[in-house]
């Protein structure tokens, strides 16, 4: 009998056609397809535990998830056999077993609680005109973006702060304090991407903060009132909620002693291969 072991999964996947990595009755979600082809793979019921749960819409350039099983494989099996069960819009990138002992033991990895940073990537495509080619990849926004002016914006979010003027209504998170550690704004031709690295998000967090970029980027508010409502907590007083399409979640970091073979968070998909942000 093996003993059961603690497997761990890097995948990709385009959201745009899912309702959200969360399971649902429905079973269009990330992962209702992911547990269905570990099951097709192995025989068995797997239930998986995820790094950060996407909304519908939102993609994933490297989502992490881990299960428990008793199954011997290798890594390449792992990787190409679940891939053959699974639809083209989801593709695990990697497997590796990390060390696993009592199951109640508080040092055993996990997807989520194992996590001290995450970075999510937003990329708007800025033009009076939409483009077909960006549609569900990019959000849209016609109106011209300043770029300086959000980098100025961008400032007073940096630290830790009470996030609740950019929690959704519904989050369950405990505390609406983060530590966000940095937000980078590149643009190159029509192209703008939002980079937030934080000790962790909350629901909808980032698509908020975009929206109030949006508003400080085309002057419809100054740099400074982000502060403003920041500090004043209110989910009311700043921008609606930003479409879900251009926002990924780029990348999980853990401490080296996993050893998880994490790849390069460089170029996103389906931008310019000269565009490295």
């Amino acid at each position: 009998m093996i003993d059961k072991k603690r497997l761990v999964l890097g995948i990709q996947y385009d959201g745009s056609c899912w309702q959200g990595w969360q399971t649902q009755p429905n079973g269009n979600t990330v992962q209702d397809a992911l547990e269905k082809a570990l099951g097709l793979f192995t025989q068995t019921t797997i239930t998986t535990a995820c790094a950060g749960r996407t909304d519908a819409g939102v993609h994933a350039i490297e989502q992490v998830v881990h299960f428990d099983t008793n199954l011997d494989r290798s890594m390449h099996s792992w990787v190409s056999g679940v891939n053959a069960f699974l639809p083209d819009s989801i593709a695990i990138q990697w497997a590796k077993e990390v060390v696993f002992t009592d199951p109640a033991a508080q040092d055993n990895f996990h997807a989520r609680f194992s996590a001290y940073a995450r970075t999510y990537r937003y990329v708007i495509y800025n033009n009076p005109i939409r483009s077909p080619m960006w549609s569900c990849r990019a959000g849209w926004v016609f109106r011209q973006l300043d770029v300086n002016l959000m980098r100025s914006a961008a400032r007073h979010l940096i630290g830790e702060h009470d996030f609740t003027t950019f929690r959704a209504a519904s989050c369950q998170a405990k505390s609406p304090v983060k530590h966000m550690y940095d937000i980078e704004i590149v643009q190159q031709g029509e192209l703008i991407v939002f980079t937030l690295r934080a000790s962790a998000f909350l629901h909808h967090m980032v698509r908020n903060i975009i929206g109030a970029f949006i508003f400080v980027g085309t002057g419809k508010k100054s740099p400074d009132w982000m502060a403003s409502i920041l500090n004043s907590h209110n989910r009311s007083l700043s921008a609606p909620t930003f479409m879900p399409d251009g926002l990924y979640l780029a990348k999980i970091e853990y401490d080296k002693k996993w050893q998880l073979p994490q790849k390069a968070m460089r170029n996103l998909p389906g931008a310019l291969p000269d565009f490295d942000v």
